[in-house]
């Protein structure tokens, strides 16, 4: 299979997750889909992306050495929101290495603060962020804080339930 190529033949969820499927635990085939998503067409990022979700669930231990790389390309202005919501859904799900504790806490505070960020960006920041609480238990006011503020702004019913979830995860 060629990687882009299958990329590019259709975007649904059963192709991604074929494509995820096809990738499995092969380290090659986890890094070419890695370079697609830093530094391809925003079509193909966007859907690598997807695709990185679906192999970081199965084979998280291949995304780590990769996590750096996708954590600086969050850090960057012209960053497809695609990009954002699957980087930040995986980093839900595996253990942050401690160098990237400060970049990623930055960066989820900034997408959280944003009033014009995507709401999927926002949920996922919320949840990150209260696991790196565990660590950091100091940042737990500034994320209520920002949580509740958001609040106000946001009637999303997936960001007022993730919210609620967050809150009683760093509550005390």
């Amino acid at each position: 299979m060629e990687l882009r190529t299958a990329i590019l033949t259709e975007h649904s969820r059963a192709q991604s997750l074929q494509i995820a499927a096809w990738i499995g635990n092969n380290p090659q085939r986890v890094d070419a889909l890695i370079q697609l998503l830093l530094h391809d067409e925003y079509r193909v990022v966007q859907r690598a992306a997807w695709i990185a979700s679906f192999v970081a669930e199965k084979y998280p231990a291949l995304i780590l050495p990769h996590l750096p790389a996708m954590v600086a390309r969050m850090e960057a202005e012209d960053i497809p929101v695609a990009v954002k919501r699957n980087v930040l859904r995986i980093l839900q799900f595996l253990p942050v290495p401690a160098a990237l504790h400060g970049a990623v806490m930055n960066t989820c505070f900034i997408f959280l603060e944003d009033p014009a960020e995507a709401v999927a960006v926002k949920v996922f920041s919320m949840t990150v962020l209260a696991n790196l609480a565990t660590t950091y238990p100091e940042i737990k006011n500034e994320i209520r804080l920002l949580i509740t503020d958001q609040l106000e702004h946001n009637p999303s019913a997936g960001f007022r339930s993730r919210a609620k979830k967050v809150m009683a995860m760093i509550k005390a």
